[in-house]
């Protein structure tokens, strides 16, 4: 099913005249309106009449999350306040939130990228849609539930939290499309068995899950455990929220809505642009919002762009499933190491449940790497030959993926603190040594 197959399905060449359009309007007006790139155009030599085609894209400044707290709260705004109708903002990891404003028309827009977004999933006007994610200044919840609307669904807007609440009225309201973070979604099924509930057994067929990279074989435990079909949905709160990127009905990378938001993949060290098929950092520029114009904004995503049209009859660029991110990259021992790439290997075992957490510390003035990895009631209860075996096994194959050692602890079932949204991965103690 497409949702808007006008632009969804436009020949490249159609595309590219619609981006280069938009992307004049778009230079022009920050250009004259937002002080902080008219500084950033001049740095570079550049004036809003500079660039002469999509091809000078890269002559333009990169924006970073940075940009935005340095401008915190609506520095990079390009409308008065009495224009705008929204703000949301994102956790942040570090330093002051990251604020996010929209007009009426960008909530309209994000209504409508939600819409394809819920469509390319399989999603229709008659299902129920439970919504998981949170609301508030988080844009995930509103986000999905705007999309829902707007196809004409059914939303149920339960938000995070009250799991055994959530579960009763999965089964009570018939719900058939499942909206959450990927680890909630483990998180619902793990205490839907402690309940006695299967929800296999439930009307549920379709599963919107993002906000936090997952793996293939992640995937494979959402679909098993709950029984529907799991679609990877890309965003982030600068650019609009979630609806940015989508899997079709294919499950063969996500198309990004490329008449809305023009991506690039740079070299994540250098900036310098990389041709489709390299995996680097995706940058992305909006076309069309009004409230928070972003140029070039540096995700800290890692992921490839194909370009080829898609079986579903799609013409946008489908992205890869988001491999890690650059400020979620640790380097141990000079070594870069992705959650996502010890999530991999983890899922592959059988015994060893998709909850873990990774510890760095540092021991004698070396970086000390350490798993902690739950385990099934089945293999934590065998005997101890058998868990030492598992150890090293696991050891082993970690050691192959990483390229770097690092030691294994097997702990029992549910000791790994939940999280009701975004799973909390890394525990680096290295910042108390300096």
């Amino acid at each position: 099913m497409i949702w808007d197959r006008e632009h969804e399905t436009m020949s490249r060449t159609d595309l590219q005249q619609l981006q280069w359009k938009r992307l004049q309007v778009q230079v022009a007006t920050v250009y004259e309106k937002v002080p902080f790139y008219r500084r950033a155009f001049h740095e570079k030599g550049l004036t809003s009449g500079a660039i002469r085609s999509l091809a000078d894209l890269p002559e333009l400044p990169f924006t970073t999350k940075y940009d935005l707290r340095d401008n915190y709260p609506l520095g990079l705004a390009a409308v008065p306040v009495e224009r705008m109708v929204r703000l949301h903002a994102s956790s942040g990891t570090t330093g002051k939130a990251t604020v996010v404003t929209y007009t009426a028309h960008d909530i309209d827009l994000w209504a409508e990228v939600m819409a394809r977004t819920l469509t390319a999933a399989g999603v229709t006007k008659g299902d129920v849609v439970h919504n998981a994610h949170g609301y508030g200044l988080f844009t995930g919840g509103l986000g999905f539930h705007y999309g829902a609307e707007r196809i004409g669904a059914l939303v149920l807007p339960m938000s995070g939290g009250q799991t055994k609440r959530q579960i009763m009225f999965l089964k009570d309201m018939g719900s058939t499309v499942l909206c959450c973070t990927p680890s909630y979604a483990l998180r619902l099924a793990e205490v839907a068995e402690e309940m006695g509930v299967d929800l296999r057994e439930t009307d549920l067929r379709v599963g919107t899950f993002g906000a936090e990279p997952w793996s293939a074989r992640m995937r494979e435990e959402i679909q098993a455990k709950i029984g529907l079909k799991a679609h990877d949905v890309y965003g982030l709160c600068e650019i609009v929220g979630p609806g940015v990127a989508v899997e079709c009905e294919c499950q063969d990378g996500l198309h990004i809505f490329e008449d809305h938001f023009l991506p690039e993949i740079v070299e994540p060290e250098t900036g310098e642009p990389l041709p489709y098929g390299e995996p680097g950092e995706l940058v992305l520029t909006t076309l069309t919002k009004e409230a928070l114009p972003l140029i070039r904004y540096r995700t800290g995503d890692i992921t490839s762009l194909n370009p080829a049209v898609c079986a579903c009859g799609r013409t946008l660029a489908r992205m890869e499933k988001i491999s890690g991110r650059t400020d979620d990259m640790l380097i141990v021992r000079g070594i870069n190491i992705f959650p996502s790439q010890i999530e991999t290997v983890l899922l592959q075992v059988k015994g060893v449940l998709p909850h873990y957490q990774i510890v760095v510390d540092r021991r004698h003035a070396l970086d000390d790497l350490e798993i902690w990895i739950e385990i099934s009631d089945e293999v934590f209860t065998d005997d101890f030959q058998r868990l030492e075996a598992l150890e090293r096994d696991l050891q082993s194959e970690l050691q192959n993926a990483l390229g770097i050692s690092a030691r294994v602890k097997l702990v029992e079932p549910k000791s790994i603190q939940r999280s009701e949204g975004k799973a909390k991965r890394i525990i680096d103690r290295r910042d108390a040594y300096g």
